[in-house]
């Protein structure tokens, strides 16, 4: 990269704020009074992102005379829910292709619950009156080199065979660049109804909003930090007070699980996003992107982007770093030398807005699996149910998790818990020092084979049999 053109893309951020777009809104509803003294309550939700709020959410639609209480460690929505790209996807398995490798006997099921899913969000942000800009605009995964346009026919010939393509369509270069001007853009796959965009923070503070309507207690700034049976229940010591629940389910999803034997599934993998200023009319002109679809590239270390509701544009990805130790760590959210790569790849791919400002730039951290997609469980004697591993993916699938999380609390055997996928929990990563230094070799080896056409050396063929990986 050759210096002129380094400093005039880093000055592109010169003025971004180092703080979620998302969160950085002056809507943002005020947290709840922590909590103080001893509660009961029936059930117990630990953690205030999408999961908790979802289960919370449908604890109380199940069963309305139901005592459901919510705590939450920091504010509602202030980790990965108020920090993520915006993009709510049907898909429960990280995609099509991830789910057709893992669970192809069931993965018709998983896309017909997936779809249900997605359909079922759209109603509660409607019956709610959530103010998310939730808009079902679909999805392009586009391809910006030679191999990857033939991946991505191959991948829709996959699909058509599987019976799986409606909705789905094979777009060429000249199609793509129809849809949006690059001159990076090879080839796409637009999945039309799949993917919904939405502004994630407002999502989570309405579905707070909706718990509360519907009489579920909220406490932030209540991290929960120890849970221990209790009688015929649990109870969870937080920093002021006690609470004693019959059952209990745990959203905490990349925080340490307070059931210690589910640890070693998840590691936290930091992501980071930026956000343009508001474009000019000739600015989306130039670029397009009249149908305002959600993208996404096909490289290994990927690119995710879409269009805000006040026409900007989030550009994320690509850089996907995992601290030595597994640690989540404030200091980790910002990362200038990342930045300054994310906005040298952004006018790569659009040249024509050179002399656009970033606003601002952030990261968070993700829960990831080995298997890309979440896994779920109960502890002490099924009075405790979790679900974690969403690997990214997590602003659709929590409520499916959601539900299954109040299936298995309730001992109840339903189309989701018998699925193979929620049955069975993807391989834990190894202790340190081997998770750092298996995670570096397939990073070195993903960038790799996105420089040399695609080609996967035996580090990635082994881990592609083994049912392993490392994604964001």
């Amino acid at each position: 990269m050759a210096p002129s053109a380094m400093s005039r893309w880093t000055k592109s951020l010169s003025e971004a704020r180092p703080v979620s777009y998302w969160l950085d809104d002056p809507g943002r509803p005020a947290p709840e009074p922590a909590l103080t003294g001893a509660e009961t309550c029936d059930l117990l939700v630990v953690g205030g992102g999408y999961s908790g709020l979802w289960t919370a959410l449908l604890a109380k639609e199940r069963d309305p005379g139901r005592d459901v209480m919510l705590v939450e460690g920091r504010e509602v929505g202030w980790a990965a829910s108020g920090r993520n790209g915006g993009f709510c996807a049907a898909s429960l398995t990280h995609g099509l292709p991830n789910g057709l490798t893992r669970w192809p006997d069931e993965i018709h099921k998983l896309e017909e619950l997936g779809a249900r899913n997605l359909d079922a969000i759209e109603e509660t942000v409607a019956r709610h009156s959530i103010d998310c800009d939730f808009e079902r605009t679909g999805e392009i995964d586009v391809a910006t080199e030679d191999h990857q346009a033939r991946e991505l026919r191959d991948r829709y010939e996959e699909i058509e065979r599987a019976g799986l393509a409606e909705g789905i369509e094979f777009l060429d270069a000249e199609a793509v660049r129809e849809q949006v001007n690059s001159p990076t853009f090879r080839a796409g796959l637009w999945d039309r109804r799949g993917v919904a965009m939405l502004h994630p923070a407002r999502l989570a503070w309405g579905l707070k909003r909706a718990c509360r309507e519907l009489g579920v207690r909220i406490h932030e700034h209540t991290p929960a930090l120890t849970l221990k049976r209790y009688g015929a229940g649990m109870a969870v010591r937080t920093p002021y007070g006690r609470i004693r629940a019959r059952t209990v389910a745990l959203g905490t999803n990349v925080f340490p699980n307070l059931v210690r034997r589910v640890r070693p599934y998840t590691v936290p993998v930091y992501d980071y996003a930026l956000m343009t200023e508001p474009l000019t009319a000739g600015q989306l002109a130039s670029i397009g992107w009249r149908n305002r679809q959600g993208l996404g590239d096909s490289a290994n270390q990927f690119h995710y982007f879409r269009l805000s509701a006040d026409h900007r544009i989030l550009w994320g990805g690509y850089d996907a770093i995992y601290p030595y130790g597994g640690r989540v760590r404030a200091e980790y959210d910002d990362r200038p030398e990342t930045y300054a790569k994310l906005a040298g790849h952004f006018f790569t791919c659009f040249p024509q807005l050179e002399g656009v400002r970033f606003t601002h730039a952030w990261g968070g951290a993700i829960d990831t699996c080995s298997r890309f997609s979440a896994f779920f469980g109960t502890a002490h004697a099924g009075k405790v149910a979790y679900a974690a591993g969403y690997t990214g993916l997590g602003v659709g699938a929590t409520r499916f998790g959601a539900e299954v999380m109040l299936d298995l609390l309730a001992g109840e055997r339903t189309e989701r818990t018998e699925l193979e996928m929620v049955r069975r929990k993807p391989l834990p990563f190894p202790p340190e020092p081997f998770a750092w230094t298996g995670i570096a070799l397939t990073k070195w080896s993903l960038a790799r084979a996105d420089a040399q056409g695609g080609r996967r050396n035996l580090w990635l063929r082994t881990m592609d049999r083994l049912g392993l990986g490392f994604d964001s």
